[in-house]
């Protein structure tokens, strides 16, 4: 297993969105400023930031604040923020058509990167119709596929049925099926009876999918709980990682992480972005059930498309 060495950083310094410069600067994106966040035209070696257009957010973060204001406002405010894309759950999509979800998201210029929706095989034909209606890119769920990872065995089958399902989404033209991992797939360990090597769940996953079908969404802080070094996994599985949470914290391990938005937590941004440059076509900033979501998504896009690394 890729254990942590020297993930958490100093704590990161809180985006200024609420300050007047903050927000203009975060206004000025949505209504065309010459050059999106992150599109800095400098070379490499001069520094860069996520652009804009890599940029998502995981819709379960938002939960209270579409209750009370109801997704379609929500949608409107995030694209006012710059966001190019969202990543829904499967609740999104409670009470709407693919059709009219699909309206919604051109409606206020957003796609949908990817989503969290179920793996059931039974069910995935329609799961694969609904994604392709919407214009998604990739499919998965927020954890992985059946039967789970309560055995070696277990993990192997799981492996198999995300091949299965990744070739059927390659089949009717979406990109790839991804895993999402929290704590549990990195501590959960096998010994690998070919090689006697003892390896996680995670690992044991990655090694036996086949790449053409199948990726992974890494969550950045449920990895770090875990004892992942994050750095180094991307730079010995960075091929195959084609998503990342950015989720940010404080760690906890055994007790679990605690959640902030990102920027504000003790997750060192700027060797995890390097590491995953060039690999990761969406960085999708995640906060479960963020109690101030309007603040969470604009604080956190602020922060991802300026920093620097």
């Amino acid at each position: 297993m890729t254990m942590k060495s020297n993930l958490a950083g100093p704590r990161g310094i809180r985006a200024a969105v609420g300050s007047a410069a903050g927000l203009a600067l975060v206004l000025g994106t949505a209504v065309g400023a010459a050059a999106a966040p992150g599109d800095t035209g400098r070379p490499d070696d001069a520094g860069r930031s996520v652009p804009a257009s890599k940029i998502s957010i995981q819709m379960f973060s938002l939960i209270p604040w579409v209750n009370e204001v109801g997704l379609d406002a929500v949608l409107g405010e995030l694209a006012d923020m710059g966001y190019k894309n969202i990543e829904p759950f499967g609740g999104n999509f409670s009470g709407y058509t693919a059709e009219e979800f699909a309206a919604l998201l051109k409606k206020h210029g957003l796609k949908a990167s990817a989503s969290h929706n179920s793996t059931n095989e039974a069910t995935w034909d329609q799961t694969l119709a609904y994604a392709k209606t919407i214009g998604q890119h990739y499919v998965g769920s927020g954890g992985f596929a059946s039967p789970g990872i309560g055995s070696y065995e277990n993990v192997l089958a799981t492996a198999e049925t995300l091949n299965r399902l990744g070739e059927a989404a390659s089949k009717q033209g979406l990109h790839k099926i991804f895993g999402h991992n929290h704590q549990q797939e990195f501590t959960t360990t096998y010994t690998v009876p070919e090689t006697g090597e003892v390896k996680s769940a995670w690992e044991i996953i990655a090694d036996n999918t086949d790449p053409r079908y199948v990726t992974f969404e890494l969550d950045v802080l449920w990895a770090a709980d875990a004892g992942v070094d994050v750095v180094q996994l991307l730079e010995e599985y960075g091929d195959r990682i084609e998503l990342l949470h950015i989720k940010d914290g404080f760690l906890n391990g055994d007790a679990r992480a605690t959640f902030a938005d990102v920027g504000e937590g003790e997750i060192d941004w700027e060797p995890i972005l390097e590491a995953a440059h060039g690999k990761v076509r969406f960085y999708t900033v995640e906060y479960d059930l963020a109690p101030d979501g309007r603040e969470f998504a604009a604080d956190s896009f602020e922060y991802l498309s300026t920093l620097t690394y």
